[in-house]
């Protein structure tokens, strides 16, 4: 049995002899993939905006490149990590702060996917980008679906966890399948009419509840923790954004249904849809905006405790993306232009959250510091 540490354990890994080859990679952890995710969501909720400016369908390409080049080079140093240093890559698996983030593989995998057929078709082509989302959206979501039950089960069978530890961190593998879910009926027009078409619809839904109902049982754990053992750790602050990730994945999920439905199922199916995102999404977003305040306050006191650069601050990025995209969704259902403000304004958050994550992990890269075995 592997006896679990603190939560802060997601920035240590349990040491070992380096391995002779391919050092660099040696303490690459899953996380690493959040920095792809946070890239991808730029260009997936800039395709999107309800405003449309010179330039901007053309940055969004460009960023949209560049999550697919890092993708690539992160499961080529990924695949380096496991072949030569598999004494590290189990330890992940058993530390039960590490763990969790194999969910940010798939999530990481959908959103380069669905980011090549928003944006990505405008350099390769339809077709191709067609193609490469398939692929993307069928291997995120086998391994989104994995991790959302080889995860949990590492938790209960080999960690050995106590209720302080509680961390918005356990909600990265069961949150992989509402990515799934969210960005799966972009396929839907691709695909024959009839079975197959409804198939993928009523399958996302199913993914949409599994995500769902996981997340309602998570949630109370994390929050009973905070309210009874006080703030996570400095470093651990900004993990408090992953809990928006289900929330506004959940409000874009639920507006996609709603464009998908008409044609695809028989009436008045179609416009139950519609109902469900309006009157699931309002609420969410509603929520989702309550926890963005707590957050927010939590980070402010971290960061007069003296709250550092670390890889969690990627979870500025992916998490807020989702509730633009969501609210993207609710303005255009609703006509409502409030949603369309909220929108852009959460656009501007996550552009220079992003821009600030990704300046920092590019010279912790060149100065060694964030490959460099944890303190």
């Amino acid at each position: 049995m592997v006896t679990a540490a603190h939560p802060a354990q997601l920035l240590r890994t349990t040491p070992s002899a380096p391995g002779t080859r391919f050092p660099a990679v040696r303490h690459l952890g899953p996380n690493w993939y959040a920095s792809v995710m946070g890239t991808a969501v730029i260009a997936n909720a800039g395709a999107t905006l309800p405003y449309r400016f010179t330039g901007l369908r053309t940055t969004c390409t460009a960023v949209w490149a560049l999550s697919l080049a890092m993708l690539a080079v992160l499961l080529t140093a990924r695949a380096a990590h496991w072949i030569h240093h598999r004494d590290q890559a189990r330890a992940h698996l058993l530390d039960p702060g590490v763990a969790p983030f194999y969910g940010c593989l798939s999530m990481a995998l959908t959103a380069v996917g669905a980011g090549t057929l928003l944006v990505g078709g405008d350099w390769i082509g339809a077709g191709p980008a067609v193609a490469i989302d398939a692929v993307l959206f069928t291997l995120g979501t086998a391994v989104g679906l994995a991790a959302a039950v080889a995860v949990p089960y590492l938790m209960v069978v080999r960690h050995r966890i106590t209720a302080d530890q509680a961390s918005p961190v356990w909600l990265l593998p069961v949150v992989a399948p509402m990515v799934s879910a969210a960005v799966g009926p972009l396929l839907i027009p691709h695909l024959p009419a009839g079975q197959a078409q409804q198939t993928l619809l009523y399958a996302c839904c199913a993914m949409f509840g599994l995500s769902l109902l996981a997340t309602l049982v998570m949630l109370p754990v994390i929050f009973a923790r905070l309210v009874t053992a006080g703030p996570l750790p400095t470093a651990l602050t900004p993990t408090l954004f992953l809990v928006l990730g289900p929330l506004g994945q959940s409000t874009t999920a639920a507006n996609k249904f709603a464009d998908a439905a008409p044609g695809v199922v028989p009436a008045p199916l179609d416009q139950g849809f519609l109902v469900l995102a309006v009157l699931y999404g309002i609420p969410v977003t509603g929520f989702a905006l309550l926890w963005l305040a707590l957050a927010l306050a939590m980070v402010r006191r971290a960061r007069r405790g003296g709250m550092g650069f670390a890889m969690t601050w990627w979870a500025f990025t992916f998490p807020v993306g989702t509730c633009v995209t969501g609210a993207e969704g609710l303005g255009k259902h609703t006509g409502l232009a409030v949603f369309d403000w909220l929108a852009a304004g959460l656009y501007v958050f996550l552009l220079a959250a992003w821009a600030v994550a990704l300046a920092r992990t590019l010279r912790g890269v060149v100065t060694g510091r964030l490959l460099a075995a944890p303190r």
